[in-house]
């Protein structure tokens, strides 16, 4: 059955993002509530309005140069547009959207913050940065990344899977878990031919360890949580965090090894056998050699 890691559980989380300015706006807070308003739908809108109206929710506007400097080779590996990159290098002013909350669900800090940025940046027509990631975040992508009207979202649309080659394979970590405070998820030695439905298998495989967070989280709010070492995660899974649906009943079992160096992660294995074994019997024996 496996052992019990147990994780501490963050006090407060934080989402922060910029909005990139040709010139400073004459009253932030009056544009952001305008715009949420008007292009936020409830009730995410009632939500956002009232952490702008709360301490949780800050706006702060100053000169460039007085913020430590945008990651702007980062932004760019991760598929920034030149136009974007050009109005980020020639912004006299940014915008910073932070807000905080506690851990669960929902993750306001996130929300609210993703649609205030959003909404200030639709207005002026100027890239909107989302801190974490870091990437620039592309009006139609952002908006449709906020919560409809049942509170659903895609969990890719809120986490990246960046992976780099080494010697023996490829080395993966996500990179949006920590926006829950959950530490994220890596693996290493992952053959070339596995490198796509590994990633996909990872991204069901988050959805699942989110899940099991939260459901903690319900009860109340403790300094420490226990996640189970075996997970199991199926086709059900990886469609779900895609934002789509998959009837079939297939999945497998990965462990979960607590890492703590240098920063808190989750490593991923399998269960039994090997990758290639664990990827054949999910994806089926043509996907996971092709």
């Amino acid at each position: 059955m496996g052992e019990k890691l147990t994780l501490p559980v963050p006090e407060t989380l934080y989402g922060t993002y910029a909005v990139a300015l040709p010139e400073p706006i004459t009253d932030p807070a009056q544009l952001a509530r305008d715009e949420v308003a008007r292009r936020t739908a409830p009730p995410l809108r009632d939500r956002v309005l009232a952490m702008l109206d709360s301490p949780m929710l800050t706006l702060d506007q100053r000169p460039t140069a007085d913020f430590p400097p945008l990651p702007r080779d980062l932004l760019a590996a991760y598929g920034t547009a030149t136009s974007d990159l050009a109005a980020i290098d020639t912004a006299a002013h940014l915008l910073a959207v932070r807000a905080a909350y506690r851990p669960g669900h929902p993750p306001a800090h996130e929300w609210s913050a993703r649609a205030v940025a959003g909404a200030v940046a639709a207005a002026l027509a100027t890239p909107v940065i989302d801190v974490f990631t870091p990437q620039v975040l592309v009006l139609s992508h952002l908006e449709r990344s906020l919560p409809g009207p049942d509170g659903t979202v895609r969990l890719t649309d809120w986490m990246l899977l960046p992976h780099r080659s080494g010697p023996r394979g490829f080395f993966f970590s996500t990179r949006g878990l920590a926006r829950y405070g959950l530490p994220e998820l890596q693996t290493e030695d992952v053959p070339p031919a596995l490198v796509v439905e590994w990633g996909r298998l990872l991204n069901g495989l988050a959805l699942r360890v989110l899940e099991l967070w939260l459901d903690e989280l319900r009860v109340d709010q403790p300094s420490v949580i226990d996640l189970p070492e075996i997970v199991s995660v199926g086709l059900r899974d990886i469609a779900a965090a895609e934002g789509a649906d998959d009837p079939s009943p297939r999945e497998v079992a990965v462990r979960l090894r607590l890492d703590r160096s240098p920063d808190l992660a989750l490593v991923v294995l399998p269960a039994e056998d090997d990758l290639e074994s664990l990827c054949a019997t999910l994806f089926g024996p043509s996907q996971s050699h092709r």
